[in-house]
């Protein structure tokens, strides 16, 4: 389960468990957040790209911002988009035609699907579960990807969405 509430997340298990929680947004020129595990360390950093054409946020090891660290890169697959289309490019990827998963997404419907590369397998899917306080989604993480990747993932969704939104618009739905 995915709590978002003033742009802050938290992510429980089915028991409400904490696993992650992600730390706001540093005021800087560059958005940049850090994923927590339970206990608090950090796990991994996303730091909007300046000067992109395209949304574009790069994703490291721990909390570092260093080039050696870069495990992936995630970018809006174009300008203008009706609904927000994402391509995640891992930091071993030199091809940036290939990307390696995928991300469409609704933040009009509050929902999402993560894709492995160019094909149509999923690895995770979010969906608005239905609350009266917060923003809860519910999320389904497939057998053998990483927790973690997919949240960083979902919030660099947010963080586009949002962007477009006090952008008139641009970030999507």
């Amino acid at each position: 389960m995915m709590t978002i509430s003033e742009g802050n997340f938290g992510v429980t298990d089915a028991n409400g468990n904490i696993m992650f929680k992600v730390k706001g947004k540093v005021m800087s020129l560059r958005s940049r957040r850090v994923l927590l595990n339970a206990s608090g360390d950090p796990i991994v950093s996303f730091q909007k790209k300046i000067m992109s054409m395209h949304s574009t946020w790069k994703v490291y090891r721990g909390d570092s911002n260093e080039s050696r660290d870069l495990l992936f890169t995630a970018r809006k697959s174009s300008l203008f988009q009706f609904k927000t289309q994402l391509d995640v490019f891992l930091a071993s990827n030199t091809s940036k035609d290939n990307r390696d998963f995928k991300i469409k997404g609704s933040w009009f419907e509050k929902s999402c699907t993560i894709y492995a590369g160019k094909s149509s397998t999923v690895i995770a899917k979010m969906h608005k579960k239905q609350s009266f306080s917060k923003d809860k989604f519910a999320m389904t993480v497939y057998p053998h990807v990483d927790y973690a990747f997919i949240v960083a993932l979902i919030v660099i969704l947010e963080e586009i969405n949002e962007e477009g939104k006090n952008n008139g618009g641009g970030g999507g739905d």
